[in-house]
């Protein structure tokens, strides 16, 4: 680092320090304050750190398909392995959201996570490539990508926390433009280290190409430093800070919706969740379907259980406020009934612009999930005709996809760039549809293009969509979002990633085998009409207009 970067980085460190001090001193006068605006390049420091998780991830996404194939697993066998990075999105985010909303200390808020995140994940990185078995590199994905987790969900509340609502969608996009950076570099690295350092992409049968294990260690050490330039380039405001600004009406939703779910809500409901969970898992049991339906059946038996879980934490509640004689000033709130109460409530409480907004994500992830675990298998299988692992073929076509990824998250970070401007012409709703669309027309089209050397073109459309999907269903959803539960509801709002992705690892394969006699180049065709649909539903979103300066 030189020795202007340092001068720079504590100016920017004191410029918002300063802003903090000020507005702490003026006292009973902050609560009709709106947070200030930051600079450019204090928001660049506070997202910096997405480049490097976003490194990690990309490698994940690019190259675990690769593996998997590699260590002997079947193309039907993919879509039940990558059910870890879903299933730990669902269980990881809302907690870590949850607990960062209540954590405060000498790294803040949020940043404690991002450095523990940083650390486990840069550790499983390393570890991964070296995985000797199938179930090995299952298991270590699951512990990368519950790791990636820990540190990713807390930078959505960041831009939340810091930043007014006339910035935040400056500041995804932000965030979306060093995701593009960071998964351009990492999704070519194999192909990098091939073409360039003469790097072999191949190896003996069950053993991991040095192409993929020496970008596996880079790639850890660039989530690495990356996660802490922003750690320690970075302040946050605190609770108190928070809560006052809450109280200027332009900042937070104006009244909370209060929780009126009864016990007797959440013991019905278990009842029908815990049956239908039932039924189906017998179904597919008697019927001999597809074990990966499993995946679906046994998700929604699990909700019941969970809630009659908090049926018993309301009677008790009730219970013991009878028994202090309904004292108002001594009876327990709902607040007190713990993590995962307050995590099933919050769900069922969850302001109405999230559940508008549950079905523009539902068609957008359960798209990309498509693209992520089949498009490997389709450009070998399609393009370069081959389904050997062993090959040259194969290698060569798993590597282009690498440029293929790399493309796309290219010309994301150039979207991103652009995103606001686009947003301020168009609106949020119109801008998000047509960006959609862009990414729908580019994975269809694979279909017909037969030249794998053109397939970068389809990436230009796909690289807008994914811009877009990291940047402005949170701009929507940010500024409706009470301050103290930004983290557990951005952690809520990660279901409706993750629920798509377990339902795409459940039932697509299946779809392939039944209509398409198992070919996967049409799993990007489904991806490609379920973006268009995506694009449509987000027309139907009802939420107030948002104020964005570019800065």
């Amino acid at each position: 680092m030189s020795e202007n970067s340092s001068l720079a980085n504590t100016a920017q460190q004191s410029e918002q320090h300063e802003q903090i001090k000020t507005l702490q001193s003026n006292g009973s006068n902050l609560a009709n304050r709106q947070k200030p605006e930051l600079s450019f390049w204090q928001i660049f420091n506070m997202c910096f750190g997405f480049l490097g998780i976003q490194f990690g991830f990309a490698l994940q996404n690019a190259n675990v398909s690769r593996i998997f194939q590699t260590l002997g697993a079947s193309i039907d066998e993919i879509p039940i392995l990558w059910i870890a990075a879903p299933l730990t999105g669902l269980l990881v985010q809302p907690i870590i959201g949850y607990m960062s909303d209540n954590t405060w200390g000498k790294l803040g808020r949020r940043r404690p996570y991002f450095l523990i995140g940083a650390v486990l994940t840069t550790l499983a990185i390393v570890i991964m490539p070296h995985s000797p078995t199938l179930w090995i590199a299952a298991g270590m994905l699951w512990i990368m990508d519950a790791s990636i987790n820990i540190a990713m969900e807390p930078f959505r509340a960041f831009v939340g926390d810091n930043l007014p609502n006339r910035q935040r969608t400056l500041g995804f996009a932000m965030q979306s433009f060093f995701i593009g950076v960071g998964a351009v570099i990492a999704s070519a690295l194999p192909y990098i280290l091939t073409n360039l350092f003469d790097v072999p992409n191949t190896a003996p049968a069950g053993e991991i190409a040095d192409s993929v294990r020496y970008a596996f260690y880079f790639g850890g050490a660039v989530l690495f430093i990356a996660v802490l330039w922003t750690v320690i380039s970075t302040k946050e405001y605190s609770p108190e800070e928070l809560k006052a600004f809450e109280q200027y009406s332009s900042e937070s939703l104006k009244t909370d919706k209060p929780h009126t779910r009864t016990e007797q809500h959440y013991r019905f409901a278990s009842i029908i969740w815990t049956a239908t969970g039932l039924i189906l898992t017998l179904i597919i049991w008697i019927q001999a379907l597809d074990k990966q339906l499993l995946i679906l059946s046994l998700g929604v038996f699990s909700f019941g259980p969970l809630q009659l879980y908090c049926a018993v934490k309301l009677k008790r509640l009730s219970q013991q406020n009878n028994q202090l004689n309904n004292q108002q000033d001594k009876k327990q709130t709902r607040a007190q009934l713990g993590m995962v109460f307050s995590l099933v409530d919050d769900l069922f409480n969850m302001p109405k612009a999230m559940h508008q907004l549950a079905l523009v994500q539902f068609f957008s992830w359960f798209a990309l999930f498509s693209m992520w675990i089949y498009t490997t298998a389709a450009v070998t299988d399609y393009h370069y005709d081959t389904q050997d692992v062993l090959s040259k073929a194969y290698n060569d076509g798993a590597d282009w996809v690498g440029i293929l990824f790399a493309s796309y998250n290219g010309f994301s970070a150039l979207a991103a760039i652009l995103i606001p401007f686009l947003v301020i012409a168009l609106g949020l709703k119109k801008a998000h549809m047509l960006n959609l669309f862009c990414g729908g027309f580019g994975l269809i089209s694979f279909y017909f293009i037969k030249d794998p050397n053109l397939l970068w073109l389809p990436m230009i459309g796909v690289g807008i969509a994914w811009a877009s999907i990291l940047s402005i269903p949170y701009a929507l959803l940010s500024n409706m979002l009470p301050a103290g539960k930004m983290g557990v509801y951005m952690g809520i709002f990660n279901f409706f990633i993750v629920i798509p992705q377990l339902l795409a690892a459940s039932v697509l394969g299946v779809i392939l085998n039944l209509v398409f006699e198992g070919q996967p180049i049409f799993a990007l065709i489904i991806a490609g009409s379920l973006m268009m649909i995506a694009g449509v539903s987000v027309l139907f979103v009802k939420t107030p207009a948002t104020e964005i300066t570019v800065k």
